[in-house]
């Protein structure tokens, strides 16, 4: 572990970095283009070597989005567009250079990246890597999120991101939220922070994982989805034809945002002075004819963030007609660092000789805004944050850092988050601790039964300094969600009508019956003076009646994600028992029966029935007599779910389901919560899909 003395000097050295670095020029072109799912048909040259590009770049990055619409590219990972476009990328690149490809080119369903470097510069490139995030249904399919390639060069790291965000017309939350997963979930592995590498804030953060956050520069491109609000389409074009295109982009939903500091923080975009590159009939310059009629849009963008970075061009490439949106393309010169090691370590001699001199007078000191955090009225998948300042009081720099307590492996509970866990804070500064509080289906089962409590003690503890204890509580409310089949059918009313001692009972009673259920087909309760259990929880009848009565023949059923503030509200609804028609769009409530059947502690087809399923799944008699075998309330599930997506596949002409991926669907969300130890080999998986 690091002391606070070595990431002093490291924070000295980065405040004095101008000392000693010199910055070097590098030309970028980045490229971004949704093809539409087509076929790498024409040649792009026009894209990505325009005639009046006469200089060749150091550094192409090119991203594509809905490279592969087909459904096989939602299962495997093999795509014969990818081949082919790459060949049309080769072939197109700038005449008056030769590229070595960095990386192997990195791709997630429809979204591809691949970034060349010239030959000749590649004995500077090192610490390559590549991540992925999907974002789609569930938070996390690949129809949508991003993916990135990052690496150092001299001394600098660029990072790459091409991303496909959620579309919407009305509301900011998918795209945003898509941003923000991606910003949080692009990690790229292990990796030394060097010396001299600069982290964009006044104090230093720690980190065992490599994310966006330590890249000297980001360059973001893609299909981000943001379109023209509050402007009907014929003004929309009128204002294009006059070529008054600043005014339109006071419309821009991506404009807007950034200006209110919602999304793409500290990101830069230059001025847009082509007419919108989305949505045209293919083949043609023309507007959008198609029933929808869509309102012409920028939803193709190119942003980035980081210092010394020149914005030489930002275009459109109104020859390229194959897709429904024009391709973008942007130069960027950038310039990357390069140490003068002499100079480095002359200032790093002055910089020893001042922190010998303090450390023979002060010792560190903090203080922090309070002892006791609280949090209120926590809920099932609903996140809650408060914030721990913590103020350097002393004369040195402080290096804090939470550590477990004794006969702990981590520093807090599962159900909590602290960001930053360690830090280094200049004399005079302070430091905000973000604490965040999330049940997931991982913690929510023994906070549901009041086996477990939202209540920890963190110890804060100081470099050469004292230990100081945060308590944190909070008020966790019980949910159907993450509770067991065997609870929730014992349970007649809406959970958060049942009082604490109650619920404990029926976990408990559910509990101690789980042995006779398994052995025994009970068809009544066994305490003949107890009310007999319901055949289904009654949350997932509410949830498959809704989509029944609502949802039979609404196309994209089960593809496209929910909204997550309407799953919340879904959720309020099954836990409270009101109101009695269920909230939100149909796609959440098909996300939200996902994800109550994803979170049960223990899945519709339990555990210890798996290996049994798997042999006798190509046989229906002996898979008749296994579904015997199930708890009561556990087959009555199966066969509600079983039932109701038959019903699905009766209405296939209209919402295009097929039982092959309703199959992949459903097995995924049973066989999520499954340790690592009980989850079987792929293609015996696929065998049970298909019984399934």
């Amino acid at each position: 572990m690091e002391s606070s003395r070595d990431n002093h000097i490291k924070l000295q050295m980065r405040e004095r970095e101008s000392d000693y670095t010199n910055l070097q020029p590098y030309r970028i072109f980045c490229g971004t283009w949704n093809v539409n799912g087509q076929q790498a048909s024409e040649a792009i040259n026009e894209w990505l070597c325009p005639a009046e590009d006469s200089e060749p770049p150091d550094i192409y990055a090119i991203g594509f989005q809905e490279l592969d619409l087909s459904k096989n590219a939602y299962i495997f990972s093999e795509s014969v567009r990818e081949e082919d476009w790459y060949k049309r990328i080769k072939e197109a690149l700038h005449p008056k250079a030769k590229y070595k490809k960095v990386v192997k080119l990195v791709r997630l369903v429809g979204m591809m990246l691949v970034v060349f470097i010239r030959k000749g510069l590649e004995l500077e490139i090192y610490d390559v890597m590549s991540g992925t995030v999907g974002t789609g249904i569930m938070g996390v399919m690949g129809n949508k999120g991003g993916v990135a390639v990052r690496f150092g060069l001299r001394d600098s790291t660029l990072c790459f991101v091409n991303s496909h965000l959620a579309a919407h017309t009305v509301e900011f939350e998918r795209p945003h939220t898509d941003f923000k997963d991606i910003n949080s979930r692009m990690l790229f592995g292990n990796r030394t922070i060097s010396d001299h590498e600069l982290v964009p804030c006044f104090f230093f953060f720690f980190s065992s994982e490599n994310s966006l956050l330590f890249c000297s520069i980001v360059i973001w491109l893609g299909d981000l989805n943001y379109r023209l609000s509050d402007i009907d389409n014929d003004a929309c074009k009128k204002l294009i034809s006059d070529g008054r295109l600043q005014e339109l982009m006071k419309y821009d939903q991506l404009v807007r945002q950034i200006s209110q500091k919602n999304v793409f923080l500290d990101y830069l975009e230059g001025k847009i002075s082509f007419i919108p590159t989305y949505k045209y009939d293919p083949g043609t310059d023309t507007w959008d004819t198609s029933e929808k009629c869509r309102t012409p849009a920028w939803c193709d963008r190119i942003l980035w963030r980081g210092s010394n970075v020149g914005q030489l061009c930002y275009r459109s490439h109104m020859a390229c007609k194959l897709s429904d949106h024009k391709p973008v393309s942007s130069i960027f010169e950038s310039g990357i660092k390069v140490i003068d090691r002499a100079k480095q370590r002359q200032v790093y001699e002055d910089v020893m000789k001042q922190l010998d001199k303090w450390e023979n007078e002060f010792l560190p000191q903090v203080e922090v805004s309070t002892m006791e955090i609280k949090f209120k009225d926590i809920k099932f998948i609903e996140q809650k944050k408060e914030i721990l300042v913590v103020s350097n009081t002393g004369q040195v720099p402080v290096q804090f850092e939470f550590i477990p307590k004794p006969s702990d492996t981590n520093f807090c509970e599962p159900w909590l988050s602290v960001e930053p866990s360690k830090a280094v804070i200049s004399v005079g500064a302070k430091c905000e601790v973000h604490l965040s509080v999330y049940v997931n289906k991982d913690t929510g089962p023994s906070l549901n039964s009041g086996k477990a409590r939202i209540e920890d003690i963190l110890v804060l503890h100081l470099d050469g300094g004292k230990d100081l204890f945060i308590t944190v509580s909070g008020n966790y409310i019980p949910s159907s969600f993450s509770s067991s089949i065997e609870t929730l059918v014992r349970m007649f009313k809406p959970v958060t009508d049942v009082e604490t001692g109650s619920l404990i009972e029926i976990v408990s009673a559910s509990t101690s019956l789980q042995h006779l259920i398994l052995t025994i087909d009970q068809a009544s309760s066994p305490n003949p003076s107890e009310d007999p259990p319901l055949d289904i929880p009654k949350e997932i009848w509410r949830l498959v009646d809704h989509l029944y009565k609502y949802g039979m023949e609404q196309d994209e059923l089960f593809r496209q994600p929910g909204l997550h503030s309407e799953i919340q509200l879904i959720r309020d609804c099954l836990d409270q028992g009101k109101p009695r028609l269920l909230p939100g769009s149909v796609h959440s409530v098909a996300e939200a029966l996902l994800l109550f059947l994803e979170v049960l502690p223990e899945p519709v087809v339990p555990y210890e029935h798996y290996d049994l399923c798997l042999h006798v799944c190509d046989n229906f008699t002996q898979a008749k007599q296994v579904l015997q075998r199930l708890p009561t309330s556990h087959r009555n599930v199966f066969k509600y779910i079983c039932a109701f997506l038959r019903e699905l596949l009766k209405h296939s002409a209209s919402n295009f389901l097929d039982a092959r991926f309703l199959g992949e669907l459903h097995l995924n969300g049973h066989q999520s919560s499954r340790t690592a130890h009980q989850t079987r080999a792929d293609h015996r998986s696929s065998l049970l899909c298909d019984a399934f």
